[in-house]
Parts: structure tokens; C-alpha cells; sequence
């Protein structure tokens, strides 16, 4: 099922040369069984432990944690230490942007031990917002502090980074809306076309668009989105391919 609505609530080519913008973070993982015979089993996502690197990935909520449940974002660094990255089709899923959008970092068990940060801007490419474009789901919020801090300052942040291609180990956290704690899975990426990458690992339904997509240097080089908004079925994610025209959209976001 397509993530437009199931997986996320409301409803190219790359640049030559690597594009890298690098700042902090950490990664957890999760392994893959075997059958009986040595056959490896599909990798299947497990209950994300609590820690730093899962505070910086939440849940998305319209107005309060009592309001409907979106998406998954993550906080990545600016200089505004302020700045969360998600999928374009659950910030602004018909091109305009939602209201009253606020972030839970750390969100379990319907606690929120790092505060409700509300969003008080949405960045996406202008294809999103004319045509809802696949290549273009991808979106940066800024938040507004809380209590005089900014979400940086709270939680940390991951590193957008872009040009980096695919093969990559990387560890995805996210928020199926049918749990109230976060799941992860460690997976390698591979190309999906030109302009998309993908991971195969079970478990990423309905919530999990805008997870985050974590290298062990605490890279994060996608988030759950693009192709199918996320993908048709949770055994199977994508993300658009972060390339130039990506790292332009986070340098505008992170400038404003």
C-alpha cells in the first residue's frame, strides 16, 4: 500500500563529485535472521532502544500529541540549531504546507521526555508544490525553541549529507502510527533509477514516511519517501536519491 495516506498519515541525476555537508551523530541498528539451513531471513525492524540517537527522531503531530499522528522527522544540524527533515508529502502532502504542525523527539509510550516543539516553517522544492513530484519528497522544518532552547541544543542532531550514493549501511528509525515507540532496522541501501534510492527490511508501515536514514558516521542520506511515497509495501522503503538539488534545498532551508 502506498504511503501517501496508510504509510503517513494525512493524506536528477546526481551531481559529479560528492556533495557533503558533515556536523554529529550517532546510529543503532538491528541484524537479520537466519533459516534453518544458514538462509538468511529477510531483516525485520525491532523496537528502537532509547538513547541520544533515538531522541533526535520523533513523531509529527497536528497541534499537540493529542492531535493526529502524520509522519516521522529527525533533527538535522543548521546554524540555527532549529532545523527537522521529513518526507514533502507529510508536511505539505497536496503542496501546501500543514498547520499547526509540532515535533515529539524521543516519543514513547505517549510521553514526551524532550518536549512538543512546534514547526514554524516548511521547506520544499517548488516541483512539490506545483505537482506533488516523487523525485521532490523531501522537506525541511524549522522549529521554534522551547523554554529559550532550540531542539539542537536538547536533543542533538544528525548530518545532512548529500552526494554520498547508494551501497550504504545505514540504520532507519521511524514511527509506525499503530505503535507508541519507534522501531529500527540496520539495511544496506541500493539504487532505485537515477533519482531514487530504496532498503528492504520489514516492519515500516503506516507513520514511517520521513524516517530518517542514518550512516554509521551519522550521515543521514535519506528519509522514507519518493517512489510510491515510501513504498507499497513495509517490507520494501525508498527515498529520494540526495544529490545537489537536494543539498540546495537544505541550504535554503537552513539559511532562512
Amino acid at each position: 500500500m502506498p504511503r501517501t495516506s496508510p504509510r503517513s498519515g494525512p493524506s536528477p541525476a546526481a551531481a559529479a563529485g560528492a556533495l557533503v555537508l558533515l556536523l554529529t551523530a550517532a546510529v543503532t541498528g538491528c541484524g537479520s535472521a537466519e533459516r534453518a539451513g544458514g538462509a538468511p531471513e529477510q531483516t525485520a525492524a525491532r523496537p528502537a532502544p532509547s538513547g541520544p540517537a533515538a531522541d533526535r527522531v520523533g513523531a509529527l503531530f497536528v497541534a499537540d500529541t493529542g492531535g493526529a499522528r502524520v509522519c516521522t522527522a529527525s533533527v538535522v544540524h543548521s546554524p540555527g540549531r532549529n532545523l527537522l527533515i521529513t518526507a514533502a508529502h507529510c508536511a505539505a502532502p497536496d503542496g501546501v504546507p500543514l498547520d499547526d504542525l509540532v515535533f515529539a523527539p524521543g516519543y514513547r509510550d505517549g510521553l514526551t521526555p524532550h518536549g512538543t516543539w512546534p514547526v514554524t516553517a516548511v521547506t520544499v522544492d517548488p516541483a512539490w508544490e506545483d505537482g506533488q513530484d516523487e523525485d521532490d519528497d523531501v522537506a525541511f522544518l524549522a522549529v521554534g525553541p522551547l523554554d529559550g532552547r532550540q531542539v539542537e541544543d536538547e536533543v542533538g542532531s544528525g548530518a545532512f549529507a548529500a552526494g554520498l550514493g547508494t551501497g550504504r549501511e545505514v540504520t532507519v528509525t521511524g514511527y509506525p502510527n499503530a505503535d507508541d515507540a519507534p522501531i529500527t532496522c540496520r539495511a544496506r541501501t541500493s539504487a532505485h533509477g537515477a533519482t531514487q534510492q530504496r532498503f528492504d527490511c520489514a516492519g515500516f508501515t503506516n507513520g514511517t514516511s520521513g524516517s530518517p536514514w542514518t550512516t554509521d558516521a551519522g550521515q543521514v542520506i535519506g528519509v522514507i519517501g519518493g517512489y510510491q511515497s515510501g513504498g507499497a509495501s513495509p517490507d520494501t522503503s525508498y527515498s529520494v536519491a540526495f544529490d545537489a538539488h537536494v543539498a540546495d534545498l537544505y541550504r535554503r532551508a537552513a539559511s532562512d
